[in-house]
């Protein structure tokens, strides 16, 4: 597995790894988008306004994870990689320069709760779900670096 920076001619790989990924490891998830609008949203959202990094096994993309200041944006791993140190090492690169992150996840999302609780986030908040897309109870954590 390599990890390198994602460029702008990733964004249609990297949108087809996310709907694969959400739509097997969150299947309680409705869906909200075609792929034509993520397509559109990592082309001109996500790519060009976070630092994206993207995990490649034998050169197809297997992971990725999305960041800013102060927050953790996306991190998927496709279905056959997880549990293959691809979440571990992105979320590494994510954290690298020390700073305080947030994140959200689904309540429903207990691996990624365990997987996040495990590397030392702290839970900090619990909503209904009324503020995001998917209207799904989430939870909010907190990593102090």
């Amino acid at each position: 597995m390599i990890l390198r920076e994602a460029r702008s001619d990733d964004a249609q790989a990297l949108a087809r790894l996310h709907r694969l990924t959400v739509r097997a490891s969150l299947p309680f998830l409705p869906e909200l988008h075609t792929p034509q609008e993520d397509l559109w949203f990592f082309a001109h959202e996500l790519l060009p306004k976070r630092e994206v990094w993207l995990a490649e096994a034998d050169g197809e993309p297997c992971g990725y994870v999305a960041f800013r200041p102060g927050w953790i944006d996306h991190l998927f791993v496709h279905p056959d990689h997880q549990g293959r140190g691809v979440g571990p090492s992105l979320l590494r690169r994510a954290l690298q320069d020390g700073a305080e992150r947030r994140l959200w996840t689904f309540q429903k999302n207990l691996r990624a709760r365990a997987f996040y609780e495990a590397r030392g986030f702290v839970l900090e908040q619990l909503t209904d779900g009324e503020a995001n897309e998917e209207k799904e109870p989430d939870a909010l954590y907190v990593w102090r670096g």
